[in-house]
């Protein structure tokens, strides 16, 4: 008789403990749904974080390249002013583009090359024919 009241005792705190697990989990699962909660929030943000840092690093990486185009196009626009394509030394050659100075061909440098030379102009037609 005795290990049948220590097993009832066992059996009814067994199935208290049950009930009160089973009930506080009821309890935070409400009280959940009631509020939003932080870790909730913090996923559901994650991803529109992610399209906004894109978003500006592509406008930063655009506002660079957009800098850095114009400092290209200035340097262009003073090469107008480099008289070695006038030159005679001069050659359309991939490898060796003036003969005298190839280290400053096309540069800023070639504006006041002493070695500049112009090229003779072409003769006129009419002296051909004549």
């Amino acid at each position: 008789m005795y290990v049948e009241q220590i097993l009832q005792q066992k059996l009814a705190a067994k199935k208290s403990f049950h009930q009160l697990t089973h009930g506080q989990i009821k309890q935070e699962y409400v009280a959940q749904q009631e509020g939003i909660n932080i870790s909730d929030l913090a996923i559901a943000l994650t991803p529109l974080s992610f399209v906004f840092i894109w978003a500006i690093f592509l406008f930063i990486l655009r506002r660079v390249r957009s800098h850095a185009d114009n400092k290209i196009a200035f340097s262009i626009n003073s090469l107008h002013q480099v008289p070695c394509k006038n030159c005679k030394f001069y050659s359309n050659n991939h490898y060796l583009k003036c003969a005298v100075n190839p280290d400053i061909v096309l540069t800023e440098e070639a504006v006041n090359c002493s070695e500049y030379c112009p090229k003779k102009g072409k003769l006129p037609s009419n002296k051909f024919l004549s």
